[in-house]
Order: C-alpha cells, then sequence, then structure tokens
C-alpha cells in the first residue's frame, strides 16, 4: 500500500471514529432534549392556543413574570452583599478554620431545595428553635417570627444557595490579581477607595458580572424554594409551571410559561457564557498563596470576625438545626407546665421504616432511600458513558467540537421543570409511551448531569500533551488502545469527581422529578416534600431525618471532590 493510500485510510479512520463519537450523546439529545422541547414549542406556539391563553391567562402570566425577575434581582443583590466581602477575605486573609469554612459554604449549593426548605423550618419555622426558645422564654402560645410564607424565606434561602458562586468566582480571580497595580496606584497617590475604583474594580468587573449572571439564572429558575418556603402567595415561573401542569391541568398555559422561561434562560446563559470568556486573570497573574496574609491589627480580625460570623449564621446555622431537630423529639407542655418537653431520640428515623397505617399502597419512606440510589448509580453509568467520549471528542478541538460545544450545553440553559414538563407531553404518547416507566427519571437526571460531567472532563483531556498520543501511535498502538492506556488513567481523578457530581445531581434533583415521578417510585426529595405538605409532629420529624440522610449524602460526596479534585481546574 502507498504512503498516500495509507494516510487516506488512517484519515478515513479517524473520520469514522470521530462521527462515531458524536453519535450516541447527539442522539441522547435529540430524543430526550430537543424532541421534548419540541413538543413544548409545538403546543405553545400554535396561534390560535397563544392568543387564547394570553386572552384568558394574561393577567397570570405578567404577575408571575413580574415577580420572577423582581426576586431574582432582589436576591442576586443580597447575594452579592454577602458574597463580597467574603471573596475579599478568602483572597487576601490566612486565618484558622478557613479550608473547612470554604467546605462548608459548598454544602449549601450542592443541597437539594428540599433539605435547605427543611433546615430553614427546622430553625425558623413554626417548630424551628428560635420559636420554640422564644414561645418558652416569652410565654407566648404563637410562634413571634412569621418566617415561613414569606419573600423574606425566599430571598434569604437563595441568599444561602448561591453565595458559594460569588466566592469562588470572584473569590477566585481577586486571588491572582497582581497586588503590585495597587501598590502603584497607592505610590502615586491614590487612596484606597480610588485605587480599587481605578485599578482592582475593572479587573473584576467580568468576573463579578458572572458570578451575577449565574445567581440571577439560579434565581430566576428557583422551584424547591418558592414552592416551599413561599407558600401559596409566591410564585416564580418555575412554581407556576408545576401548579397549572400538575394540579390546575392546564397544560396550555403551562407551555406558554415554559416557552418564556427557556427564552429568558437561554438568553441568561449566552450571556454568561460570553461574559465568563471575559474572565480571565490580566496583567501579571499571581499565585493565589502570594497574595494571602494573616491578619495584622485589631481592625482586621474584627472585620474577618463579622464576615465569618455572617457565613456561618446565613450557610452553617440551617444545616445544624436541621441535624439536631431530627434527633429531639417536642413532647407538648402537659398540665401545670408552661413549656414543652425536649427528648433526644431515634423515633423518626424508626418510622421511615414503619407502615402504621397498613395499607396495601403503602410505600415506606426508606424505599425513597433505595429509589434515589439505584436511579443515582443509573445516571452515573450514562452521564458518564455519554460525557467520557463527549470530552474526549471535545479535547480534539476540530470543528465539529466548536460547532457542538455549544450545542451540548443547552441543557444548562433550560429549567428542569421545564424539562420534565416537556417529558411528559412527549412521552406520554405512543410511539413513545415511556411516561409510567421508572426509567424515565434517571434519563431525565442524566440530561441534568451531562453538561456539568462533561465540563469537568474536559479540562483534565485537553490539558494531555499531543506527544503522548503521537508517540503511542509511533510504537504502533491503535486508537482504542492510546484511549485505555494514555487518556484514561490521566483523567481518572476527574471522571471520580465527574461521577460524584452526577450521582450528587441525582440524589438531590427535585424540579423534573416532581413532573415525572410515579406515587409508587417516590425519591428522597420527594418524599420530603410530601411529609413537608402534610400536617404532624410526626410527619414533619420524617422530612428533617430523611433531610438530614440526604445532606450527609451531599456532604461526603462534596468531601470526596474536595479531596480528589484536580488542582487549578475553573469553579465554575
Amino acid at each position: 500500500m502507498s504512503a498516500h493510500a495509507l494516510t487516506t485510510s488512517r484519515r478515513g479512520t479517524r473520520l469514522s471514529l470521530a462521527a462515531g463519537i458524536w453519535l450516541l450523546p447527539l442522539i441522547f439529545l435529540g430524543l430526550f432534549f430537543f424532541y421534548p422541547l419540541w413538543s413544548i414549542l409545538r403546543l405553545g406556539l400554535a396561534p390560535r392556543q397563544v392568543i387564547q391563553v394570553l386572552v384568558e391567562d394574561g393577567g397570570i402570566i405578567w404577575r408571575v413574570v413580574r415577580f420572577t425577575l423582581w426576586q431574582a434581582i432582589l436576591s442576586t443583590l443580597l447575594t452579592l452583599l454577602v458574597g463580597m466581602p467574603a471573596a475579599y477575605l478568602f483572597a487576601h486573609y490566612r486565618f484558622p478554620g478557613k479550608d473547612l469554612l470554604r467546605a462548608l459554604t459548598t454544602i449549601p449549593f450542592m443541597l437539594p431545595t428540599v433539605v435547605a426548605a427543611a433546615g430553614f423550618n427546622a430553625l425558623l419555622g413554626p417548630r424551628g428553635w428560635i420559636n420554640v426558645a422564644l414561645m418558652a422564654l416569652l410565654h407566648l402560645e404563637r410562634p413571634p417570627i412569621p418566617f415561613l410564607n414569606t419573600l423574606a424565606a425566599i430571598l434569604v434561602a437563595h441568599v444561602f444557595y448561591n453565595t458559594t458562586i460569588v466566592l469562588r468566582i470572584v473569590g477566585n480571580a481577586w486571588a491572582h490579581l497582581d497586588p503590585r497595580l495597587v501598590q502603584a496606584a497607592r505610590v502615586l497617590g491614590a487612596d484606597s477607595r480610588r485605587a480599587f475604583r481605578e485599578v482592582t474594580w475593572p479587573l473584576l468587573r467580568p468576573a463579578i458580572l458572572a458570578a451575577s449572571l449565574l445567581v440571577f439564572l439560579f434565581d430566576f429558575t428557583s422551584f424547591g424554594v418558592v414552592l416551599i418556603l413561599g407558600g401559596p402567595r409566591y410564585a416564580t415561573i418555575e412554581v407556576e409551571i408545576f401548579i397549572q401542569a400538575l394540579r390546575m391541568l392546564n397544560v396550555p398555559l403551562a407551555a406558554v410559561l415554559s416557552l418564556i422561561q427557556l427564552l429568558f434562560t437561554l438568553a441568561l446563559t449566552i450571556t454568561y457564557t460570553h461574559v465568563l470568556g471575559r474572565v480571565v486573570v490580566p496583567v501579571a497573574p499571581r499565585a493565589a498563596e502570594e497574595n494571602v496574609r494573616r491578619p495584622r491589627d485589631r481592625r482586621e480580625w474584627a472585620g474577618l470576625a463579622v464576615v465569618v460570623g455572617v457565613l456561618i449564621l446565613l450557610l452553617v446555622t440551617p444545616l445544624i438545626a436541621l441535624v439536631i431537630r431530627s434527633f429531639v423529639q417536642l413532647e407538648p407542655a402537659t398540665t401545670g407546665t408552661r413549656e414543652a418537653v425536649h427528648r433526644l431520640t431515634l423515633a423518626y428515623y424508626r418510622e421511615l421504616f414503619i407502615n402504621r397505617r397498613a395499607s396495601l399502597f403503602y410505600v415506606p419512606p426508606i424505599l425513597a432511600v433505595r429509589n434515589s440510589l439505584l436511579f443515582a448509580l443509573t445516571t452515573v453509568v450514562i452521564s458518564l458513558g455519554l460525557g467520557l467520549p463527549t470530552a474526549f471528542a471535545l479535547a480534539r478541538r476540530g470543528t465539529a467540537a466548536r460547532v457542538l460545544d455549544p450545542l451540548l450545553m443547552l441543557p444548562l440553559g433550560t429549567s428542569a421543570v421545564t424539562l420534565g414538563l416537556g417529558f411528559l407531553i412527549a412521552f406520554g404518547r405512543p410511539p413513545l409511551n415511556w411516561r409510567t416507566s421508572p426509567w424515565i427519571i434517571p434519563l431525565a437526571h442524566s440530561l441534568v448531569a451531562f453538561p456539568f460531567v462533561v465540563r469537568t472532563l474536559h479540562p483534565a483531556l485537553a490539558s494531555i500533551p499531543p506527544r503522548l498520543h503521537e508517540a503511542a501511535a509511533v510504537l504502533g498502538a491503535p486508537p482504542w488502545r492510546v484511549w485505555k492506556e494514555v487518556d484514561l488513567p490521566i483523567v481518572a481523578r476527574a471522571a471520580v469527581v465527574a461521577g460524584v457530581f452526577a450521582f450528587t445531581v441525582s440524589m438531590g434533583e427535585f424540579g423534573a422529578t416532581s413532573m415525572l415521578a410515579r406515587p409508587e417510585f417516590p425519591t428522597i426529595p420527594i418524599a420530603i416534600y410530601r411529609f413537608l405538605a402534610q400536617p404532624g409532629a410526626l410527619n414533619y420529624g420524617q422530612a428533617l431525618a430523611m433531610s438530614t440522610i440526604l445532606m450527609a449524602v451531599v456532604t461526603v460526596a462534596i468531601l470526596v471532590v474536595e479531596k480528589v479534585r484536580i488542582p487549578g481546574v475553573g469553579e465554575f
């Protein structure tokens, strides 16, 4: 065989391999992302249907969109107010417990919304620690702090969730700025405020804007927080889609709202991606450790103590309240006593295994744990099976990679509730009548986890020097052996992080699952939501017990990620 024929043959083999690698993820996205979205658009864009919905329900649409925008803007501003001082603290100071505090501030971001709601319920709810203590101290019959079903509950929970985004993105950029720039400005006569305004702020502005857009996106698509803590008075677009589709059975209105949601989130995602490309460390970046020092005087120590105290109060206290309350049974005051009695107990955990009503249709809560574990493991297999070859193809930086990379990230710009509604419409009739299948849930979870898995694996694969591949090829190794013996050992740590992240996403996913889960196949978040929605101390205690179990799983996952993740890879 001539050299030209050999080269042509190898080129054809590479093209066939590349086409085969791209085929599977594209089929997956086409079937489980674009087809459900097209089903929504087909229903929501029918001209006669849209006009009818706008005429009959225009007031509802405007009210929901206006509130969604308003609460997202206010939540973003409050998150920046808390996160910016904390980002400065982590970027510039070394203090005892810094690494532990950094890990603790990450836990809220990874927690399912139902767990966060349960945590604030345990702290500030009618039977929460603060209200119970005030009732006993002031001899009151009713809780003095009306926290649940208020706008304040929504805003505080959003700050709880998203502060770590500001810490990671802005703090990382701030930590790598060259301190000599500010020093030069001070030598030239600028005071600290002017040096920040004219030197630091222009350099940090892209990172602050990227963090703000990401926080706004999460607040705009908020579902579980508003559904559980906001109550019937408040509804974002996400919550209204859920209510209209499952409770009011008004699918046309839900489809129109999903279309509005999709347009907003896609615009925000595109803007965020554009801004993120400008988040670089300009002008002689420094290693993060070069900018870190211990506080020098009492003023700096006092400022550090205030910021750390605020972080602990907002981000850690609800979690501690949740864990403690799940082991404490509050017995009502008896005759002749004014105060209720607190008793340590494992009763709420034991109740997870008991069917007190002896119902044939009862599903023990502990089966929700089994279901969540099975769904999560299936999600890991699917998302890694799709994510590894996709990240490998992206790392080759070809034309196909440049064109298809934004396509793969589109699920990030789509809300989970919208995806759930799309699944209900697309897979609820022949020929793809899969709505009753339990497999539909891990498939939806994999769609949510897939972009994150790709984004975790891609930097590790892209960092592999091409000369290693060339050396293996010269030694006669076929492509599959190069992947097995060169790429896979290098990317193993990133694969562990991606798998753990996919597992955590599946364990805590609530938006799409709330639309798709059947009564006989509940997951942990669904069971927690059902318990919180029902009256009675026993239901409340079981919700806290399951929330504690789920929080423990998430915490272990975060510790694993922090232990094995590749240093230097971007934060978000």
